[in-house]
């Protein structure tokens, strides 16, 4: 038998050749059996570690099924109701079939690391990947602080890395094109409101009459709408704190409104009782919040029909900041029409799309900077009258 002073566990061969190591936690003895006496020293200094970081019993026995059960039930409540939703799905469909039976305490990082690998030899997306990263990790942050385990075995995994696919923006020109390619689609005004401020998907899907003052001109996004696979479509908050903003139309567009508005007032006749009053700027053909898939089927028409790239809908948001930025308005103004959080993130995400700013800086730069050529003149002797005189002599 080898033992360890200060109550730090034992390590014992059993009758039948292989080996037992012991440690007591809370009180209690759990223990590991292994074939060689190396590896139940290897787990007994592992248990050592985890217990000096704050490993508690209770902790050692949960799995990671029990745990992630219970967890996304506590924090569902404080996130949005299609993020809540995701976390659910990554945790059921990908996560707990993999690691749902191994204990809390077994974790490490190289078993992450594999896991990782093996979704994406399954051909699991990479930003799916990532996601689970995120989900993982952030339950088991919630262990370490409950002190179930003593750090976060995900901190030393390695998530695959993400390349964020080229934005794709409309030139002017193209967007011309476009919205003639929309005149008379039941959804033009929505188009035309998606290119002339970058509102996302599901802000414009959200907007409702009472949002618009007719007056001012002022349109005030306070919502989105989200679809959730089996339970239909919610409202809910902006992205952001900065998503709920006041976004001033120019004239045109208001004009497009109102012929929006009464085409929509024809619709509600047509409909008669079948229609759904949800006070919507932009619903579907009998009130309900109109579907995202019929919304993108018809814009990929519209494309098509035009002869224009194949874009996302997301990128008349980018086109919309583009075509901002190109024409000298402030990246602060952009970055509150935008509902972005803050300016620098309007220049990370579109620096690149201001134009001839460089060129400019450049050439400032050299005004500023470059030294100007001065020649200065040499300086002028003063006569000597003795030479004077005598010269003057010569000559008479």
């Amino acid at each position: 038998m080898v033992r360890r002073s200060n109550n730090e566990g034992s390590i014992t061969k059993r009758p039948n050749g292989t080996w037992r190591a012991q440690v007591s936690i809370d009180g209690k003895r759990i223990s590991h059996n292994g074939n060689t006496k190396a590896e139940c020293q290897r787990w007994l200094r592992k248990m050592i570690e985890q217990i000096e970081q704050g490993l508690t019993y209770a902790g050692s026995q949960m799995t990671l099924e029990e745990f992630l059960s219970k967890w996304i039930l506590t924090v569902r409540t404080s996130l949005r109701p299609k993020t809540a939703h995701q976390y659910e799905q990554l945790i059921n469909r990908y996560i707990l079939p993999a690691l749902g039976k191994l204990k809390v305490k077994d974790l490490r990082p190289e078993i992450v690391d594999d896991f990782y690998q093996k979704q994406l030899k399954a051909e699991v997306g990479v930003r799916t990947v990532k996601y689970i990263h995120s989900v993982l990790h952030a339950g088991l942050e919630k262990a370490v602080k409950l002190g179930l385990i003593g750090r976060n075995p995900v901190d030393g995994a390695t998530p695959p890395r993400l390349v964020n696919k080229e934005m794709q923006v409309l030139d002017e020109s193209q967007v011309t094109q476009f919205l003639l390619g929309v005149q008379g689609d039941r959804n033009e005004a929505l188009f035309h409101l998606a290119i002339k401020t970058g509102m996302r998907q599901g802000e414009l899907l959200g907007l409702k009459w009472i949002d618009l003052d007719w007056v001012s001109g002022y349109l005030q996004v306070r919502r989105q709408v989200q679809r959730i696979d089996g339970k239909g479509f919610v409202f809910c908050e902006p992205k952001t704190r900065a998503g709920r903003r006041t976004i001033e139309l120019g004239e045109t567009m208001l004009q497009t409104l109102r012929e929006h508005f009464n085409g929509q007032r024809l619709e509600k006749l047509v409909v008669g009782t079948r229609w759904q009053e949800n006070d919507l700027i932009f619903p579907s053909t009998i009130g309900t919040p109109l579907d995202l898939r019929n919304l993108l089927r018809d814009f990929k028409e519209i494309l098509e029909k035009v002869d224009l790239p194949d874009i996302r809908f997301h990128d008349l948001r980018h086109t919309a900041a583009s075509i901002m930025l190109k024409h000298n308005i402030p990246v602060v103004t952009v970055s509150r029409i935008l509902g972005h959080s803050k300016p620098s993130v309007t220049l990370d995400v579109y620096g690149h799309l201001i134009p001839g700013m460089q060129s400019v800086a450049a050439k400032i730069m050299d005004e500023v900077i470059t030294p100007i050529k001065v020649s200065i003149p040499k300086p002028i002797e003063e006569p000597n009258h003795a030479t004077v005189s005598k010269e003057l002599q010569s000559r008479t």
